[in-house]
């Protein structure tokens, strides 16, 4: 008979432990491949260090994972193999940077007895979780860490994963080094780009480990281990862990902070019919504005929060705390909710502000950069009366977080970097005082873009480049150099110029002389890649380049109907074939127009 699903919550470090010595987390074939970024990495790290200085006394919690336990030895991770993989890298990275602490610490006094201490005891916890030894093996592991040799916490059977060791190789590694030499290279990449996810997320967590000194990394060790939660949902049929997945990611949400928000300004209310009209327009409002993909109601009160800290400058110069928004408004700031009219107000401008500003098209631009844009866009927009907003006051500034942010998608760094989080924390007092300039911010913008990063470093990047949002900046930089409307309205495709797939592409490539992996980067690169509207990209997105830019065959769709600059330049191009010195040539034009634009 099959045993009943067991869900228990779960502290982090008893949830990686498993049971026995042999258990060890599978991730099966059907499974995606390991994707997280470190985008998500960022937000991981963030979490964590944003409970840290909450001082909050309840555990964080880190969501549900589903494990189909039919065989103990090998548990099947159904939902959460991309969380844990991560976990483990995290482990593996405190690992490493507590051993040195230590070694590090002289017993001078009471104090650096009691943090060492603390650090052996968080070191024999995830040498246990990563290696399974006990108290008289961990001495042994220390001594010889060729030892590492023989662990096994996670086997990926995903037939969808390129990289399936990488993992266990970083967990092998007696040290970082020994980690980087280890994991696969990827040909032809430079710099961090020629590093898989696996070994970019684990220097992610180590880079930002090395930047504590020993009692910030015992603090952050002890509240991930001991202090970060799970629900780990057993379940021994494997039809059965499937079908909790599909049903607890589809169905069942809980009260969000916007419903315990607005559930206390209705009990403080003086006319609660009144309020209940005011709040459902809120809402109305809302909807619409998540419907079309620009805010949701809790992201315009963490937009009304950011804006009041930073009117008052509730932070310090380099503090990047940021209370939880639940507890902000209902703990720490509880008066606000005192005077729900108010409140109300406050909130309604805000969406007033999306409302006028979220058809100019560098805004659109922007908010397909990063979501974390909007806080700084909306907290510049409340210093004007709504009917002042016009494009011309917000372009500047619109431009100078495009430029910052576009930095972002190259430099192998997260949003929580001070070079980000922290400038842009410090300068979110300035954008919200109107007292401040507009040249005054730019000048910020550009004087920390010039100091952080060197200009031929970025242009590199650029040239290595080969995801998607920059070539919708390239044709907003070629609109402006050419006094043409920019437009990303309606359904867009990006267009690769030399097709990357279809029943062509074997002639395509001969035809280019390059084999299959050369092709892949050469033809994912910026100088090969276009905006073009969907309809004419199905029609024409596997076809010969002399097909594509052909003017004289009106009833056939090619760049020659499309609104977009850069597709209609082409039709005039001197050639009629487009090969790997066009696209280098291209993708250099890109390069240089991009970092023109990013250092003004």
């Amino acid at each position: 008979m099959a045993k009943n699903i067991d869900p228990q919550l779960k502290k982090i470090g008893n949830y990686l432990k498993l049971e026995g010595k042999d258990g060890y987390f599978v991730i099966p074939e059907y499974q995606r491949g390991y994707s997280w970024t470190i985008t998500q990495c960022d937000k991981l790290w963030q979490d964590i260090e944003n409970f840290i200085h909450s001082t909050g006394e309840d555990p964080y919690f880190f969501g549900t994972i589903i494990i189909d336990y039919s065989n103990e030895k090998e548990p099947n991770l159904i939902d959460g193999q991309q969380r844990t993989t991560s976990f483990i890298l995290l482990l593996k990275a405190l690992l490493i940077k507590i051993s040195d602490s230590i070694e590090k610490i002289s017993n001078n006094d009471e104090d650096s007895e009691s943090l060492k201490d603390g650090l052996k005891d968080r070191r024999n916890t995830i040498l246990s979780i990563l290696y399974k030894v006990d108290a008289e093996d961990r001495a042994e592991i220390l001594k010889k860490p060729e030892k590492m040799m023989n662990a096994k916490i996670i086997e990926n059977r995903s037939i969808n994963e390129t990289y399936k060791d990488e993992i266990l190789k970083i967990v092998r590694a007696k040290d970082y080094n020994d980690a980087e030499c280890a994991v696969h290279k990827i040909p032809r990449k430079q710099k961090d780009n020629k590093y898989t996810n696996q070994f970019r997320n684990f220097k992610f967590f180590y880079d930002n480990l090395n930047k504590m000194d020993s009692v910030n990394i015992n603090k952050f060790a002890k509240t991930f281990l001991e202090k970060c939660e799970i629900i780990e949902i057993r379940s021994w049929q494997i039809e059965q862990a499937i079908t909790m997945f599909n049903s607890l990611n589809s169905t069942g949400l809980p009260l969000s902070d916007a419903d315990i928000i607005s559930a206390q300004l209705y009990s403080k209310s003086e006319d609660k019919e009144q309020f209940n009209e005011v709040w459902q327009k809120i809402i109305q409002v809302s909807k619409k504005l998540e419907e079309e993909k620009i805010i949701d109601i809790n992201q315009v009160l963490s937009q009304y929060m950011y804006i009041l800290r930073a009117k008052i400058k509730e932070y310090k110069d380099g503090d990047v705390t940021t209370p939880g928004l639940r507890r902000y408004f209902t703990v720490l700031k509880k008066h606000l909710l005192d005077n729900p009219n108010d409140f109300s107000d406050n909130v309604q401008k805000i969406l007033d502000i999306w409302e006028k500003i979220k058809d100019f098209q560098f805004v659109k631009l922007a908010i397909k950069f990063n979501e974390n844009i909007k806080f700084f866009l909306s907290a510049y927009c409340y210093r004007f009366n709504t009917d002042e907003i016009e494009e011309t006051k917000v372009k500047e500034i619109c431009e100078c977080l495009i430029r910052l942010f576009a930095v972002l998608e190259l430099v192998d760094a997260g949003y929580s970097s001070k070079n980000f989080k922290t400038f842009l924390f410090n300068e979110n007092k300035k954008l919200v005082d109107s007292n401040i300039t507009i040249k005054e911010l730019v000048n910020d913008f550009n004087n920390h873009i010039n100091q952080v990063w060197i200009q031929k470093d970025i242009e590199s990047e650029i040239k290595e480049y080969n995801k998607n949002i920059l070539v919708y900046l390239n044709e907003y930089l070629f609109c402006k150099e050419n006094n043409r409307k920019f437009n990303i309205n309606g359904s867009i495709h990006v267009e690769h110029i030399m097709p990357a797939s279809g029943k062509n592409i074997s002639s395509i490539r001969n035809d280019a002389k390059l084999d299959k992996e050369e092709f892949d980067e050469i033809v994912n690169s910026l100088g090969n890649k276009i905006l073009l509207e969907e309809d004419i990209n199905r029609n024409i997105s596997n076809k010969w380049f002399r097909t594509k830019k052909q003017t004289s065959v009106k009833e056939k769709t090619g760049y020659k109907d499309s609104k977009f600059a850069l597709a209609q330049s082409l039709t005039n191009y001197s050639k009629d074939l487009w090969e790997k010195e066009d696209i280098e040539k291209a993708t250099g034009k890109v390069a240089h127009r991009i970092v023109e634009f990013i250092f003004n």
